[in-house]
């Protein structure tokens, strides 16, 4: 069939739709329903006409579809919730009120939002994490479950679409800032990370910090420290630990409040934000002995022969300090007697390489990128010249950019049968580098490579696996994903051909140096990403400045940056 996503942005549960209905067999276009209503409506109608779709479907819209077009034709629209809640904060009012299990229904567009009749639903657990991870891991499998059925029983023909009860119908208001608020001195940790979590990528947390007004974004609970609730007590690895009533919250990032008139402004890593109003405070380096009562976003561990190398940082960005202290955490696992090292294996991002908030923030730009595509490179070298052990790279969610790029340069890429890879840098004004000029026509070969890098499009897992991006899936939901990496690490070391796989991964590797050096792939990109950095008049600028202040696309037609590399609001 011919089907038209209709969306309010490409983001990641957009791009999946888009890539898994294409592995079906149908034929799928995406048009942006962007702008002032009239311009929304009017570019949503020229994309009716241009494409004739047999089926349009909405798999994240925050908008009312115009009546002419529901009207003419079957519009489905994927909302983030079970049968009979309806609302724009279905998911924000899931983690809020502390939920089991949720669900996502796919229905017919009608005259009453959320109310149409339903061609499918699914369920799904509602694991403690944010909102975004959430909304990309079970929600995402949830709704892609639904739609597959959604399209089939409408391209069946003979399936009817049930109306909904008017029993246990919840309308559910706008979950607005008043809802978000944090009383420091009375809430305890637990409500106040569940606070935290609800809104975590988008919009935030409104709360005041050292005399300004900050929209805090994420949190994780802190067990160990404690002190005057509503005060800062330490930093880690750019976050700042905040006393609650009881304990303490770790905050990743925080974001200024927008000044009437003023510039959009970003969020950052929390104490990169604070700057100069950020009091002494001592920097805790996390314990290892036990993780759960506190938080860190690189972590290491072993079992047996196998090390796991963790990290998660938020919306998969890396900085300069991400990649640099990732690289010396990579080269202390080296050091360990251990045959097999898995890098990533936790849930949801993977990476999406460089971390382009803190580039647009820097006083210069134009050094920052340059600094942080080289540290990337020094991470993404260390580990292609690993040649005393294997490397798994897991991929437990979506990856972007440079991110499957660092993923490519392992001996094998495990992947989550849910993730979504967008190999290319095209959309953001890049050449690229991180060596993928060596590692993905390795992989893929020449033709596919010019084409995942030009084409430009999200790649599902299946898709990944056939194409020989990765090396193997692992059908699982996202909580069992690192038990399940970790199962299969153990059974890969202890294989009889290991140590024959590393001595001929080392070989392998003289070969190729020898052929031609590693030296000479990296200088070559580096010339193109300079060339574009320094230069003022560079599209990657102005690219870059839209992609951080969700500047909205000037019409449904023009390319975006790929949403994977996006912190998903969710709805």
């Amino acid at each position: 069939m011919r089907v038209l996503l209709l969306a309010s942005a490409f983001n990641s549960l957009t791009q999946r739709v888009l890539a898994e209905l294409g592995d079906r067999g149908h034929t799928v276009e995406v048009a942006l329903a962007v702008g002032d209503r009239a311009a929304r409506d009017a570019s949503v109608r020229d994309a009716i006409r241009e494409h004739d779709p047999d089926l349009v479907l909405a798999p994240m819209l925050r908008t009312a579809v115009p009546e002419d077009v529901w009207r003419a034709r079957p519009v489905l629209v994927v909302h983030p919730g079970p049968v009979g809640d309806r609302g724009p904060s279905s998911l924000d009012w899931a983690v809020h009120e502390g939920a089991r299990r949720w669900g996502v229904t796919v229905l017919q567009a009608n005259e009453e939002m959320d109310g149409g009749d339903v061609w499918a639903t699914a369920s799904c657990p509602v694991p403690p994490v944010g909102k975004s991870d959430l909304y990309r891991n079970e929600v995402s499998d949830a709704a892609l479950a639904a739609v597959l059925l959604a399209v089939e029983r409408y391209a069946s023909g003979s399936y009817r679409p049930v109306p909904q009860s008017r029993e246990g119908v919840v309308c559910r208001p706008y979950f607005g800032q008043a809802l978000r608020r944090i009383d420091w001195p009375s809430d305890p940790t637990e409500k106040v990370v569940r606070t935290l979590r609800a809104a975590d990528s988008q919009p935030g947390v409104l709360d005041e910090l050292l005399g300004q007004q900050w929209f805090l974004h994420g949190g994780h609970p802190e067990y160990d420290l404690t002190g005057p609730p509503g005060e800062l007590l330490a930093t880690r690895a750019g976050a700042v630990c905040r006393a609650t009533a009881d304990g303490a919250v770790w905050l990743p990032e925080l974001r200024p409040r927008r000044v009437p008139g003023g510039p959009a402004r970003v969020k950052l890593p929390a104490v990169l934000a604070l700057g100069d109003r950020l009091p002494p405070l001592p920097e805790l380096p996390a314990p290892a002995d036990d993780p759960r009562r506190t938080w860190k976003d690189i972590g290491y561990r072993e079992e047996g022969p196998v090390g796991f190398l963790t990290f998660s940082f938020p919306g998969g960005a890396m900085s300069t300090s991400h990649c640099r202290r990732l690289l010396d955490a990579y080269r202390t696992a080296c050091s360990r007697p251990t045959s097999l090292l898995v890098l990533g294996g936790a849930r949801d991002f993977f990476s999406n390489g460089i971390h382009l908030n803190v580039i647009e923030a820097a006083a210069d730009p134009a050094a920052e990128s340059w600094a942080n595509i080289t540290a990337m490179d020094d991470l993404v070298e260390a580990v292609l010249t690993t040649t005393d052990r294997l490397v798994v790279a897991a991929l437990g969610g979506n990856a972007a950019a440079g991110g499957v790029m660092l993923a490519l340069a392992a001996d094998e890429v495990w992947c989550r049968t849910g993730a979504v890879l967008n190999p290319h840098y095209r959309l953001m004004g890049l050449y690229g580098s991180e060596f993928w000029t060596y590692t993905l026509p390795r992989r893929v070969g020449a033709r596919a490579a010019e084409q995942l890098t030009e084409r430009a499009r999200p790649v599902s897992a299946a898709a990944a696996l056939r194409l020989g991006l990765v090396d193997r899936l692992l059908e699982c939901d996202p909580q069992e994903f690192p038990g399940e990496v970790a199962r299969q690490a153990a059974h890969l070391a202890s294989g009889a051909r290991a140590q024959a796989r590393i001595a001929a991964k080392k070989a392998a590797r003289e070969r190729d140096e020898a052929a031609e050096p590693l030296a000479r792939y990296r200088e070559r990109e580096l010339a193109e990403m300079r060339r574009t950095f320094f230069d003022p008049a560079a599209p990657y600028h102005a690219l870059r400045r839209a992609f951080v202040t969700k500047a909205p696309p000037r019409s449904a037609q023009q390319d975006v940056p790929p949403a994977a590399a996006r912190q998903d609001s969710g709805v």
